[in-house]
């Protein structure tokens, strides 16, 4: 196996334990929270209607914890964190989410950074690549001109 080969394999090995670590504490964690854990997780991800800079699990609102009541009772009903979110975006509208979900026009702040990467990344790459001894033309005369004015006369 050539070195390339050997690194890339190590590469995706890699990728898939830190994947599989990630699935196991995020699906271990689910089953074993009690749910008072369960109502600020997904109070965490809502943005109260009233603070507007916090979420629901956070702020000391009423509303907010009128919320955080209706999150727990549509715990105990069995309904999962999907159809709560669901509640609320139907009540609210998609701006109650904290994230905003990564589809039509809330894709352009995820994009945004991506395409400042690439155009930087571009940019970079096009700019001729000068050597530390490379002196230009405009440097040459400023240089000239400067060592005459240190010259004394004579």
């Amino acid at each position: 196996m050539s070195g390339r080969t050997r690194s890339f394999v190590v590469l995706a090995a890699a990728i898939v334990v830190v994947a599989l670590a990630a699935l196991i504490a995020s699906g271990g964690s689910s089953g074993d929270q009690t749910l008072d854990e369960r109502v600020h997780e997904i109070g965490a991800g809502l943005r109260c209607p009233v603070c507007l800079n916090l979420s629901v699990a956070d702020s000391p609102s009423t509303l907010a914890g009128e919320m955080r009541t209706e999150i727990e009772t549509q715990l105990r009903a069995g309904r999962s964190p999907e159809q709560i979110r669901a509640f609320f975006i139907d009540r609210y509208g998609e701006w109650i989410l904290l994230s905003p979900p990564r589809h039509g026009w809330n894709l352009l702040p995820w994009a945004v950074p991506i395409a400042g990467v690439a155009v930087w990344v571009a940019f970079v790459r096009r700019r001729a690549p000068r050597t530390a001894g490379e002196v230009t033309e405009t440097e040459h005369r400023r240089i000239e001109h400067e060592l005459a004015d240190l010259e004394e006369p004579g």
